[in-house]
């Protein structure tokens, strides 16, 4: 069963983008969270002193998913200093060592290899990782000392923003299918430019990164797909199976139960300029008998 806990957050300097420092009650741990500007102005903190485990986060140009790089060492200054010069992509590190000192060699390497597995398992995130270790061999009482260690770690992250250890928790779209009104917004218009239209709404039936407010989550049984220009039309949709997390951004993955149908075309008409420039709302039964944009939004 969870537990409730406490997690305190001191912002040293007043800025919350540049550094947070994390502890949690009845923990011998802390986490600082930095940011890469500002990685020189703090960088000479004692705890990057310590031995410990780090993660980098950020994107690859134009990559809809973040990147992940998970590391140890005995002092982690000099490994996050090396990646300043030498990785592109992270824009903040968030760093875990031992309030006590208790951390050596054996436990960071466990971690940083328990890291790594879950990321990979949880496939929310692109790993910067060249190989995946092995587990290293730790005695009973420390793998469990470790373990638990860990558990904390996974516990602080979903507070500053990283889910990317844990697995999605999938909806299953056909659960609430007999509940919906007809009158319930449930199908998702998504504007697709050609390239993105052919490769994933066609050739993998399904879409990824939207945006989609938490309150219609539940609600969502279709999808179609406006292609913008030379288009500019809605042509095709599909029945969404399921929807689960995608990355770390509040964005979404929809799975679609069949591939993607034909429809209409429903042309753009009369609607405003601008419309479809990002996901739109509708009812099922206005995307069957839809003509235009005008029908599927009508004021």
């Amino acid at each position: 069963m969870s537990q409730p806990y406490t997690i305190r957050l001191f912002v040293p300097d007043g800025n919350p983008d540049d550094l947070k420092i994390i502890d949690k009650m009845n923990w011998t741990g802390v986490g600082l969270e930095v940011s890469r500007d500002s990685w020189s102005k703090h960088r000479a903190r004692p705890e990057f002193n310590q031995a410990g485990v780090y993660i980098l986060v950020g994107y690859e140009e134009a990559d809809d998913l973040p990147t992940v790089y998970v590391g140890q060492g005995d002092g982690v200054l000099s490994r996050i200093d090396a990646h300043e010069k030498e990785k592109d992509f992270w824009d903040r590190a968030l760093t875990f060592v031992s309030s006590n000192g208790g951390l050596n060699r054996a436990h960071i390497t466990w971690l940083e290899w328990a890291l790594i597995k879950k990321a990979a398992e949880a496939s929310r995130c692109k790993l910067a990782n060249g190989n995946t270790p092995k587990e290293p061999v730790l005695t009973e009482s420390e793998k469990a000392d470790t373990r638990q260690f860990l558990n904390e770690i996974l516990s602080v992250l979903p507070l500053v923003e990283i889910r990317l250890f844990e697995k999605a928790t999938i909806i299953k779209a056909t659960d609430n299918a007999l509940v919906q009104k007809a009158t319930t917004l449930d199908t998702i218009i998504v504007p697709a430019q050609q390239d993105g239209f052919n490769e994933v709404f066609v050739g993998e039936n399904c879409w990824y990164a939207i945006r989609i407010g938490g309150g219609k989550l539940k609600d969502i049984k279709y999808i179609a797909a406006y292609q913008t220009a030379p288009v500019s039309a809605v042509t095709h949709f599909a029945q969404v199976e399921s929807i689960e997390p995608y990355g770390d951004g509040g964005k979404y993955k929809l799975n679609f139960t069949a591939p993607a149908q034909k429809i209409g075309p429903i042309t753009y008409g009369n609607a405003k300029q601008g419309m479809m420039q990002s996901p739109r709302y509708t009812t099922h039964e206005r995307l069957i008998n839809a003509s235009s944009l005008d029908d599927l939004f009508p004021n």
